[in-house]
């Protein structure tokens, strides 16, 4: 066991996967001898060679379009796309192809590949690298969606994607690469997908969140137990299709208050998804309104770090937003 950042999990569960299957391997802008812009695959390259780790064309279409190739052809593609916003150049070939093509062809072709992403803001990126696009790509039938919220999830969900036999999308907070630290066992283990994850026990109310939201949302419910004596449930989402209904509605007939945080914009977001399953499915429990905290419905994250802040979820914010709702 040993502490990691959370870009240090996502490296090894790389080198592991690349080194326990030959099938392995990855591609996309820049993977080579620099290691990625968030330096995700420093050094893969001079260990398994160039025919592994293939440094791609400027073409996001491209990356993917290879990855699908390459996985209908029996190989296990790791694709990096530099930012969740140059995604969009690839959305016909992942929504489209990689998505329906099992279907379309009645379990003939299976498409085994992963798309890692970095996404989110907090870096000061601006409007074209502080993207947050999974409500987008959740609502496609056939795609997985995982994004985690720390190192030991991170490195065993990236394992399972890499052995799943569908194409996953894996979200990682580009904010938490090198904030966000905890233990992560030696050797090999996986995370299912799937399930969501209770981070943080509690009985007056749940908080749903991912990514670095689900980290900040149990600092915020830390602090609140301190100051305030309120218990908030953390539960850590992880897995964004296929959705785990149960595990959502088991934490709500627990606490029968929910409050839902991310930081893509809040109309449509995928708070809204949890909402519907709670009203739905929860409303017998349910003992005040179901509230969302999301970025504001402005086209993007700010450059400026101190509007960036205003946009972007936070402790502190959460926190109030946690105290609000035990007040009712």
């Amino acid at each position: 066991m040993a502490v990691k950042t959370l870009i240090e999990a996502i490296s090894e569960a790389m080198d592991e996967e690349l080194a326990r299957d030959e099938r392995v391997f990855i591609t996309g802008e820049d993977v080579g001898p620099r290691g990625g812009v968030f330096r995700a695959t420093m050094g893969l390259i001079d260990k398994y060679g160039a025919d592994r780790v293939v440094d791609s064309p400027l073409a996001e279409l491209s990356i993917v379009a290879v990855g699908i190739g390459a996985a209908m052809a029996g190989l296990r593609p790791i694709c990096e796309i530099q930012c969740a916003d140059f995604i969009h150049p690839a959305m016909n070939q992942i929504m489209n192809e990689a998505a329906r093509m099992y279907y379309r062809s009645n379990g003939q072709w299976p498409v085994p590949m992963v798309i890692r992403s970095p996404y989110g803001g907090g870096i000061g990126g601006g409007l074209y690298h502080s993207q947050s696009l999974e409500a987008l790509f959740a609502h496609v039938p056939g795609l997985k969606i995982v994004i985690p919220s720390n190192p030991h999830d991170a490195k065993g969900l990236l394992k399972s994607a890499v052995r799943d036999p569908n194409p996953v999308l894996f979200f990682e907070a580009k904010k938490g690469y090198r904030l966000i630290k905890g233990e992560v066992p030696d050797g090999d283990y996986t995370v299912p997908i799937g399930p969501v994850n209770v981070l943080r026990e509690g009985d007056d109310l749940t908080v749903y969140a991912y990514g670095i939201m689900a980290h900040y949302a149990v600092q915020a419910a830390n602090t609140v137990a301190e100051e305030d004596g309120i218990e908030a449930e953390i539960v850590d989402v992880r897995t964004l299709l296929p959705v785990d209904r149960e595990g959502i509605l088991e934490s709500f007939k627990k606490t029968s208050k929910a409050l839902i945080v991310h930081e893509d914009n809040f109309t449509m977001g995928y708070g809204a998804e949890i909402a519907a399953i709670l009203s739905d499915d929860g409303f017998e429990y349910m003992d005040g309104p179901i509230k969302r905290l999301a970025g504001p419905d402005v086209p993007g994250v700010p450059f400026s770090h101190p509007i960036q802040d205003a946009f972007m979820p936070n402790p502190k914010t959460i926190a109030e937003a946690i105290r609000d709702l035990a007040a009712y």
